[in-house]
């Protein structure tokens, strides 16, 4: 009968999508659940129903954008090229856009609130990160094995590399004065010729 349905709930990606779009346009400090609520046609006790907590909301949109970001990343290492190529396609990726980019916005916001998380939460947190390695990792080995890369321990190589990107990374998400992408690119392409292009 016309009008006399309940109202469904948006599917899940979509309440994602709002909140990802939320902190994007107002800034994570914007995104409540009576906001989000209101941008998807949902009271916040029904999203409550669904997350259980901002802390489970966070995390969910933060594992839907690094979905987005995983097909991005493995198109992009998969594509024709030398792994030099690739690799910078994957800092590229990496670095935040600028200053408040969303996904590392989002990303600060569930490290800081992970120090009082779950094991099940520290496990996904740490499945998020497992992936960018075993890529990372994956891809220096195949450079190594080319003789593109010096013979370095791609393991290792990885975790140095990557512990550089999270910190600079952080430096522009938050707006750190003095340090924008672009000096970050720099800085991480020194270390990239020093470490794995120069030849011994």
């Amino acid at each position: 009968m016309a009008g006399g349905g309940r109202r469904q709930a948006p599917p899940r990606v979509n309440v994602l999508a709002a909140a990802m779009e939320m902190i994007a346009e107002r800034g994570l400090e914007k995104l409540t659940m009576a906001a989000l609520g209101r941008e998807v046609g949902m009271s916040s006790g029904h999203l409550l129903y669904y997350f259980h907590s901002k802390d489970e909301l966070l995390l969910r949109t933060l594992e839907w954008s690094e979905g987005r970001l995983g097909a991005e990343r493995a198109r992009l290492l998969t594509r024709a090229g030398t792994a030099r190529e690739r690799l910078d396609a994957y800092v590229d990726l990496y670095v935040p856009d600028g200053h408040r980019d969303p996904h590392w916005t989002l990303w600060l916001e569930v490290w800081n609130r992970s120090q009082n998380a779950d094991d099940d939460a520290r496990d996904r947190q740490a499945a998020i990160e497992g992936a960018w390695h075993r890529d990372l990792v994956a891809l220096l080995a195949e450079g190594v094995s080319r003789g593109e890369f010096r013979p370095v321990d791609p393991d290792r190589f990885a975790a140095r590399l990557r512990a550089l990107l999270d910190g600079f990374a952080i430096h522009v998400a938050i707006g750190l004065r003095g340090t924008d992408r672009g000096q970050v690119l720099g800085h991480v392409g020194e270390f990239l010729t020093d470490g794995l292009y120069a030849k011994a």
